[in-house]
């Protein structure tokens, strides 16, 4: 069995023209298990994201997959409390990078329903399919996407207080369970 280096080797073939394109914007990259991810910061996400899909070198033709990461009580220090993750998808050339944007609450870990630090531009307008998927983390996460053509809930009630995936949100929710009424099929008249 060979041996395992002991530094990762950062040779995605995307790196070198997005630091050329993007000399002045601080970008950390990390790769593990073969999959390469970009640190970059929120301001610069959308430009950056814009250039990996519609560079002749990289043509990112395909947003894969968009979710968030709640970092709190995470053992190991973050740039912030909750990132946002492109996974991103090249047909032509084959390859896959994600991005990751972190975002940091400036009220505090209480109080953070309405933050407007807890913002991002979304990519709607580069790839159409994110549309869903920044609705489902603005609905679970309370992050929202400035310029999406309709950010509301998608999974739960317009009306709910709160969002579910932050580790904060309490494991037996905040009373929804004991206020439910449930219905059975005799109140429905279903047979």
């Amino acid at each position: 069995m060979p041996a395992m280096p002991t530094t990762p080797r950062l040779d995605h073939a995307d790196l070198a023209p997005l630091k050329t394109v993007f000399p002045e914007t601080r970008l950390l990259a990390t790769e593990f298990r073969g999959q390469t991810t970009v640190i970059v910061p929120s301001a610069q996400l959308h430009d950056i994201a814009r250039f990996l899909r519609d560079d002749s070198r990289t043509q990112y033709n395909f947003l894969t997959d968009l979710t968030a990461v709640d970092y709190l009580g995470y053992p190991a220090t973050q740039p912030g409390r909750f990132a946002v993750v492109y996974e991103l998808v090249s047909h032509s050339t084959n390859r896959r990078i994600r991005l990751k944007s972190y975002l940091d609450p400036s009220i505090g870990t209480l109080g953070i329903e309405n933050d407007p630090s807890l913002s991002i531009a979304s990519v709607t307008d580069l790839w159409a399919g994110a549309e869903w998927m920044e609705r489902e983390v603005f609905d679970m996460y309370g992050i929202r996407f400035t310029g999406h053509p309709d950010l509301r809930r998608i999974l739960l009630w317009k009306d709910f207080p709160a969002h579910p995936l932050r580790k904060d949100y309490p494991l037996r929710g905040r009373g929804e369970r004991e206020r439910y009424t449930a219905l059975s099929r005799d109140t429905l008249n279903v047979k």
